[in-house]
Formats: structure tokens, sequence, C-alpha cells
């Protein structure tokens, strides 16, 4: 069998081995989100005295002889792993099998922790660290968010004995105000930017880009808007369909009078079967139904999706 060097962006079904081509790093994170990922990623790049971190997708190492390869070449060498698995240990047994069993040989901290938000005692019990601090890692990545990412890193640095400062886990709000750079922002916070007699641009998307950390369409459109000469009110949710998030979002549009709504969430706002009551309607304001592409800017620039 040959083995597939693969590059960013390509997706391994598991078929062939393929080699992630890493080096190692103090501290290993393997999880199936690719949001954890890019939140994590960002973190990193944005702390300063970090450990070395590697982040890989679960899903990229489903051959036995991929798990192999990047056991030996990058988690053998770790100080810290954090596997995050959806699903339990039965959806990725030999790479929970053979990075518990590194990891004890080599005498490596290892958290296996559930991929959502339901303790997993069988998972977590592979784990090398004590369940205080499992749980802690554990609650990190169930909140998600810039945050909770970093603080995160900084308690793996701090597990690992370096000096760092650290937060424990902040609850992300299912849904609430945005403001880039402030984290758990009020109405006010966000009022505070405004200037006076401007018209107000609700902008709504949805919880999962905070999750991420992948905000920059978000902020960028912001930037637009206050440029544009309108004040932005962003605020994030999970789906308009929930019941707390729509009376949300019903009681942000209506107390901050806004003149138009920029919807980046998806177009179905209704139950099946319901009559389609959006919260976006409050007010009869115009509502505008905006897309985020899912394609990367050198696609658009080349028009090869056909829509440039």
């Amino acid at each position: 069998m040959h083995l597939l060097a693969t590059k960013p962006g390509e997706i391994a079904d598991g078929d062939e081995a393929v080699d992630l081509g890493q080096t190692p790093g103090d501290i290993v994170v393997l999880t199936a989100a690719d949001s954890e990922i890019a939140a994590l990623s960002a973190a990193r790049g944005a702390g300063h005295g970090l450990p070395t971190v590697r982040l890989a997708n679960v899903l990229r190492l489903a051959h036995p002889m991929s798990v192999d390869l990047y056991v030996d070449e990058v988690v053998r060498h770790a100080k810290l792993v954090i596997v995050r698995l959806l699903g339990g240990r039965a959806y990725w047994p030999y790479g929970v099998e053979r990075i518990a069993a590194v990891c004890a040989d080599e005498g490596i901290k290892l958290a296996v922790v559930p991929g959502d938000d339901q303790p997993d005692a069988d998972l977590m019990g592979h784990s090398t660290l004590d369940r205080g601090a499992v749980h802690r890692i554990w609650q990190y990545l169930v909140h998600g968010g810039p945050g909770n990412a970093g603080n995160l890193l900084a308690y793996g640095a701090a597990l690992l004995g370096r000096d760092a400062v650290w937060a424990e886990p902040a609850e992300l709000l299912r849904s609430g105000y945005y403001l880039p750079g402030v984290a758990q922002a009020t109405r006010d916070d966000v009022a505070a930017t405004w200037q006076r007699g401007r018209p107000v641009a609700a902008l709504v998307f949805y919880r999962a880009l905070l999750q991420a950390a992948n905000t920059q369409p978000i902020d960028a459109l912001i930037a637009g808007f206050t440029a544009a000469g309108l004040n932005a009110l962003p605020v994030y949710v999970t789906s308009l369909k929930d019941p707390t998030t729509d009376a949300f979002v019903r009681d942000a549009l209506t107390a901050c009078g806004v003149d138009v709504v920029v919807n980046t969430t998806g177009f179905a706002v209704a139950r099946p079967g319901a009559a389609a009551d959006s919260p976006l309607n409050v007010g009869g304001v115009p509502v505008v139904q905006a897309v985020l592409s899912g394609s990367t800017e050198e696609v658009w620039r080349d028009g090869s999706n056909g829509l440039a």
C-alpha cells in the first residue's frame, strides 16, 4: 500500500493511508470539528509565549496506517495530547487505543473527551490527566469561542509547567450581541460605538462562527456598514427556530429600532407546517438575505464557480 501526502483542504476518506506531514509540537489536539481547529489556530496565532501546537482532524486519520504514522511522527513527541470524539470510543477505536498506549508508555499527558456536551465515562477513562483537568479541558471545547480557545492553550501551557495565566471556561450564550474584540458584549457595549442620528442595520449570524473564531466576514460587514453611514447591530444566534433565540432577536430588533436587517443565517426560519412568523420581520423593515460563500477567494477570482 502506498502513502499519500495530503495538502490543506484535501479530504481523506480513509481508503488509503495518508501522511499529514506535521512536525512534532508540545500540544497536539485531535478533533472532528474544523471549527475547533480554526478557533485554536487563531488563539495560538494571537498568543505570546505559548507552547507549540499541532492540530488535526481525526477524519483525515481514518486508515490504521495513517494513525500509526501520525502517532509515531507527532503524538509520541508531544507533552500534552487532547482528543475530542463525537460518537464515543467506537467512532475511532484504533486511534484511541494507539494514542492511549503511547501516552501511557511515554508519560505524556492525555485528555480524551466527548465531542458533545454529554459525559462519556468510557471515553474519558482513557485519559492520563486527573478528572478535574480533563473536565476543564472538555468545558473549554464545549463552550468554544476565542476566549475559551485562548484559555485552553494557556491552561495547557500551565499543565506543562509554564508560567501561564488562564481563566476558567466561560459559557458562550446561545444568542447574544457581538462586538469585535469584546467578550460577552452587551447591548450597551454595541450602542456605545454608534453615532447619533445614523440608521441602525441589524446583522444576524450563526453562533458557530463565533465559536470557531471565524468572524472575519462579519467584522468586514460591520466595518462596511460603518463606512456607509450605518450603526451596526451584530447579533449571533443558534437557530431562528429556537424559541429562546427567537425571543432574543425580537427584543433586540425592537429595543434598538432597527431600520434594516441583514441576515446571514439559513433561509428556513419556520418549523414545517407552521406559519412563517420570523423574528426578522419585527417592525416591518426590509430584510436582506446575505450568503456567506463556501468557496475560496481564489475560486471567486478566476470565476471557476460560474458566478463571478
